[in-house]
Formats: structure tokens, sequence, C-alpha cells
């Protein structure tokens, strides 16, 4: 190995990380309070360190240099030098070798050893003691990298906020049992290109795929010693860097190659991304990139006791958003995914991390007014997670205009509901309808409401309706973690039954509450796998099972039983397309009329009458009707849709009675669904009343001439 400044030039400050020109790199990595930044180049294998290189220019505290001749696959990553001094928030050590926080590709797994930390671990002095033992052999590095790529003529589905239907999906999960894929493609994004899968979701009736975290992430080194795996990847190392494992051919094509041929086919591709936090965890964790170029910078430390982190995440840590080169760091990012991988939206992960500036929480942030402002990033579909475990943590409704919000409080509302839960209608009626009390204000869209029952953290559907406790032995935590309140029920038996009436009363549930999900207003979410029984065995908190407790069991889809819930997702998502009123463009009121004495929303009793305030307090009662009225799709045609929501969630079957339209001509009623009939319903002929069967859903409907 060299040590040299010889061949390294000024450079520029400007871009961030490693770009090449055709000619060589230039370098550039932030620190506000290092000394000297080195540049250090690896051999092929990149295990040996072949040379070292001074950045010979700080500007604006961003350390720069220019190599001539480094090539596109050279293979890289820095040591910063300057005070190691944990009680004041620094924690610089050469000996460390640093992952670029602009790395776009990565080599070389990380291999946890003691020499990863930059203290001596055991040391009676804990993190205030300084390791000097080279980190390089067990540490992951970065590779110099080329974005050029023939998109042709690529562009996004562009789908309506109001028309998405999301499909929560791991991206290795998603085909690591497809035994009919060659053996090199299973886990990764080239599996996402095959014709079959791509059938699948738009049999469903799916037009944009969420991804699970794909950025490159660490396996926690707790989990490696129990022999377990970071699975889910809430454990972000480099936020431009795909997930190595996920690379069938080790290139980032793989995945602009994925995300082409979903776009071929109309489906959007989102990213659940983590900004929260990142993989070095709190003032015991390693040094692998951030907290060795700056960590006073980079992460939120205590005021007065700088030693610890604040940790709003329950990670470990908290990145910093509210200094600006983070930000920086943070929107650079999000951009990197747009322009170099198409990606057309992004799921924020503990969102409300985002938004914390020194006195907590604030809708008005640098980081929202940033990304809202964004030519680039303002145009691209945004989802966030509206918690997290700091002061004032649970914000649902509270995210600024632009994002849509996973409702939680809907999910379980539902659950509840479908349970049989009482006085559930007046919840549920709220929570279906857009929840407007949360979301109908600064003129934001029922969209913003995201509706799952099931999502990759807690019960899958199946699960819900087969286990009342959760079952996470497995995790090696002595069934300890994951949520205890999961408004599930067994039916009878816990777990797997051969019982008729119990399978019975489990599948019908299973269709009600997707029902009640497709025909909520906001954007529907289905995880992956939902739509044929993918169970786990009533894990809760599957975080650490990449094996087949966690993967899509795609046999399952082949079953009678699988085939019928995917064609009852795919008919429901039909539905929704066919019936406007489905897919609101605005909150739907009482006083708001479709036509003449006919409100757009209506709640009546199973008896036929409007819901008065005996009848929303009457918490015995399980039965409820909604009905929608508005433009059809040949609205030009003069044409109204009516359609009735009738649900039955007790144990018995229940009529219901049609209610009364205004003055005219009796319309022709059609029933269109039954959740209770596991075949598709073809339209039905209705007369003045319908008998719904027990824990049911029904959708009748009519169309109406509009008024001259």
């Amino acid at each position: 190995m060299t040590q040299s400044t010889e061949r390294l030039t000024a450079g520029r400050n400007y871009p961030l990380g490693a770009t090449w020109d055709g000619l060589g790199t230039n370098f550039a990595v932030f620190s506000a309070n290092a000394e000297k930044i080195e540049l250090c180049i690896f051999e092929a294998s990149g295990r040996r360190e072949i040379a070292r290189h001074t950045l010979p220019e700080c500007t604006d505290e961003v350390w720069h240099g220019y190599l001539p001749g480094a090539r596109p696959g050279m293979i890289y990553g820095y040591r910063a030098h300057g005070p190691y001094l944990p009680q004041e928030g620094h924690r610089f050590n050469p000996h460390k070798l640093l992952l670029d926080p602009y790395a776009k590709q990565l080599t070389g797994n990380l291999h946890w050893t003691d020499s990863l930390f930059g203290y001596r671990l055991g040391g009676a002095r804990g993190d205030l003691s300084f390791d000097r033992r080279d980190s390089a052999p067990a540490m992951a590095k970065a590779i110099v990298t080329d974005d050029a790529f023939n998109w042709g003529d690529d562009r996004s589905p562009d789908i309506p906020n109001r028309d998405t239907f999301l499909y929560e999906l791991h991206a290795r999960g998603a085909s690591m049992r497809r035994e009919d894929l060659p053996a090199d493609e299973r886990g990764t994004f080239a599996a996402l290109t095959d014709p079959r899968f791509i059938d699948h979701l738009l049999k469903i009736g799916i037009n944009a795929v969420e991804l699970m975290p794909i950025h490159a992430f660490v396996q926690d080194r707790y989990l490696v010693d129990k022999g377990l795996r970071n699975y889910w990847g809430y454990n972000s190392l480099a936020f431009f860097a795909p997930e190595p494992a996920y690379l069938s051919n080790r290139t980032l094509d793989d995945l602009r190659i994925a995300v082409r041929r979903l776009h071929e086919a109309g489906i959007e591709v989102i990213l659940d991304v983590v900004y929260n936090h990142t993989a070095e965890g709190n003032e015991n964790g390693p040094t692998l990139s951030f907290r060795g170029l700056d960590n006073a910078s980079y992460y939120r430390l205590v005021p007065g006791e700088e030693r610890h982190y604040i940790n709003d995440t329950g990670c470990g840590n908290t990145l910093n958003i509210s200094h600006p080169r983070v930000l920086q760091l943070v929107m650079d990012s999000l951009r990197y995914w747009v322009n170099a991988f198409h990606i057309d939206g992004f799921r924020f992960d503990l969102g409300i991390t985002l938004g914390r500036e020194g006195d907590g929480y604030n809708v008005g942030s640098g980081f929202f007014d940033a990304i809202r402002q964004d030519p680039v990033l303002s145009r691209v579909k945004l989802f966030s997670e509206p918690w997290d475990i700091g002061p004032g943590g649970y914000q649902l409704g509270n995210m600024p205009p632009g994002f849509g919000e996973w409702n939680d409080r809907a999910r379980d509302s539902i659950r509840r509901f479908w349970r049989g839960d009482e006085g559930m209608r007046a919840s549920l009626a709220r929570n279906i309808t857009g929840s407007a009390d949360l979301f109908e204000k600064r003129f934001r869209k029922p969209w913003s409401s995201v509706h799952f029952i099931a999502a990759h953290d807690g019960f899958t559907l199946r699960d819900l309706v087969s286990y009342a406790e959760k079952h996470n032995d497995a995790n090696g935590e002595d069934n300890r973690d994951g949520h205890n309140d999961n408004c599930s029920a067994n039916w009878g038996v816990e777990g797997p039954t051969d019982d008729p009436d119990i399978e019975a009363t489990r599948r019908s549930l299973q269709r009600a509450m997707l029902a009640t999900v497709l025909i909520a207003h906001g954007t529907p979410m289905l995880l992956a796998g939902d739509e044929f029984n993918r169970s786990q065995g009533g894990n809760n908190n599957a975080y650490c099972q990449d094996n087949e407790l966690s993967w899509l069991n795609w046999h399952d889809a082949e079953t009678p039983e699988g085939r019928a819930l995917a064609a009852f997702v795919g008919r429901l998502a039909g539905i929704r397309r066919n019936f406007p009123v489905l897919r609101a463009d605005h909150f739907f009121h009482e006083h708001r009329l479709a036509a003449p004495d006919l409100p757009e929303i209506s709640w009546f009793a199973a008896t036929g009458e409007r819901m008065t305030p005996d009848h929303w307090h009457d918490a015995a009662d399980r039965a409820l009707v909604l009905r929608l009225a508005g433009p059809s799709l040949h609205a030009g045609q003069g044409e109204i849709d009516v359609l009735l929501v009738l649900m039955n969630a007790g144990d018995t079957p229940r009529e219901f009675r049609i209610p009364t339209l205004p003055a005219g001509e009796p319309p022709r009623w059609s029933l269109i669904l039954d959740s209770a009939r596991a075949e598709l319903v073809e339209a039905e002929d209705v007369g003045e009343a319908v008998s719904a069967p027990a824990r049911s859903l029904l959708l009748v409907a009519s169309r109406l001439e509009a008024p001259a």
C-alpha cells in the first residue's frame, strides 16, 4: 500500500460522492469536524488496500479530490482523522475504514469482528476507549459506478392517486420459493421481471408495487449470533446503493430492468425508505460510515450529554435531518432513485422522525419544505408511516399535503368490527369514508388515508383469523417481541384446523375484510400473499425470519382456495375501477347531493331506516348499510351509480331492507358481491330485501338516469 498525494488533484466539492467524468473520478465527502480525510483504494477483490491518498482540499466543509484515470469498478473507502472525544460528540478513528455516504454500489460483506468498533469492546472505559485495529478486512466497500442505461421510451405509468392499488412486497421473499426460476435469480430484482409474476399482479388489479427496503443494509450482530438474519432490511447502511444480495448479476441494471418491465405493464414502483436512523446504533455500536466521518453532524445527540444519542426511532440513533448537509444527503438520495432508477414514489418509515426539529415534530420542518418544493420529488408519490417512539410521536393526519399516511386507526377499526366487537359502527363509518376528521384539511384528498388490513409488521390476513395470540418463539426473544393486541380471533382453534365450520368462518372474514379495504375511500394496500392465504404460523414480528416462514409460497396460490381468493381480490379491484364513487376525489358528505334529494353518502340501519343517534349508540347492533351515489363511468350519458354496502358482522344471518330512493321509477338492484361465497357472484337481481349471511359484506348496485 502506498501513501501518496501526487496523483490527486483538487477536484470539486460538488457533486458529493464519487463521480466519473470519462477521464477520472471526483471524490467529495462532507465533514465539518474532520482534520484530514484519506481516500483508500483497494484491489479488485476488495481485500487489500493498494493506495491511500489525502484529499487535498476542503471547501464549505466538503473534502474533495480528483483522481485521473479512476474508472467505474474501482473499489474505495475513506478514513477520517479528527478528535476522539465521545463526551463532546466526536468519534473520529482513522483505523476504521468508512463507507462513502454517497456510495452507489457496494462490494463485499460486512463481517462482524470487534475491529469494526471505534472503541475496545469489553474494555473498562467502554465507548470512551480507543481501538487501533484496522477494520478494512471486515468492512464492505464502495464501487465507483457509471449510471448510463438505455431506458428507451420508459416512462412512469403516472397512476392517479385516487386509482392507486398498492402491493407491499419483499424483493427477496417474493421469489425465494419459486423453483421454476433459475437459482441465481431467486430472491433478486431479476425475478420481478418474470412474466408470470407480473401477470399475477395484473390479475388481482395491482398497479403499484411497494418494495420493502432495498437500500443496502446490515445483518445485525445479535441476530447473526443467534443464527438469524435481518430479513425486513430496516437497518440502512447506504442510502444510494441497492442491497447487493438483490442483484443477480451484480450490476445496478438488474433493478433498472425490473422497473422498466413493471412500467411496461402499467405498474409503478414505490420504495419503502429508512432515513430516520442508520445501522450504526447507539454509542455502543460500530463505526461504519457516518459516525466516523462526523458523528456530531450526522446524528441527533443529547444536549449536554453528547456522548449519547437521541433515540426517537427505537433503533439506537436518530439521523439529524435538521442539519443542512444531512438534509441534502436525504434529498440527493431520493432524487437519485427517481432519476437513475425511474422510481415512482416513496414510503417513509417512521416519517415523523423526518419532521422533527429541535423542539419536536413540525409539519413545516425543513425536510417537508424541501421535498414539497423540489421539482423532481414533489411530482412522485409520497407515503408515510405517521409515527415514531419519540415525544408526541403519534401524528396520524398531521403530515403535510401531498403525503398519504398509513392509517392504523382504520386498520384496527376494520379488524374489530369484523371480529364482532361491540360499538364499532361509528368508528368504522368514519374510517372507511376517508377519515375526514383527520385528513379533511389543507385541501387534502381521501387518498391521503392508506387503508390496509395487514402489513409486513403484524399478522398476515390469514393469521389474523387463525390466531388469537402471537407465536414469535422462533425469534428467540421468549415471545416477548411483537404487539400483544392484534384485534384477531381464531374462531375456535388456535392455528390450522380441519373443522369445516371454522374454516368457512375464517375464509368469509378474510373476504369481508379485503372487501372493506377495497370499498373504503382512500388508497388501498394489500400485503403480498394475502391474496392466497399466506401464513407466518402466528408470528407477528417476522423481521428476522429470512426463511420459508416469511417467503411467499406460490404453491398456495395454485390451490383451489388460493385461486379463489386471488380471483375475489381481482373482482374487488375491478369493482373499484368500475365505480368512481369508490375512488372519491373529495370527502363525501350528506349535505352534498348526487341528484335531487339523493345525498352522495347516507347511512342506514338493516331495517332500511336512516341511522339516528339512537342507532349509532346501539352498541350491540353489528349491521350497517352505506349508500354511495355519484356519476358513473358513463357520466357523460347522464348516469348515476348508486352503491349499497351491506355489512353484517353478527354471528347470525340478517335481513337488510333496501333503502328507498327519491320518487321516480323504482330502480333495478343487482347483487354484485357476497363475501360469504367462495365463488364469484354474477349480477343477481335483488328485490326489496336481501339476506346477508353471518359475518359477510354484500355489494348491491343500481344505475339511475340523471335528471334533465
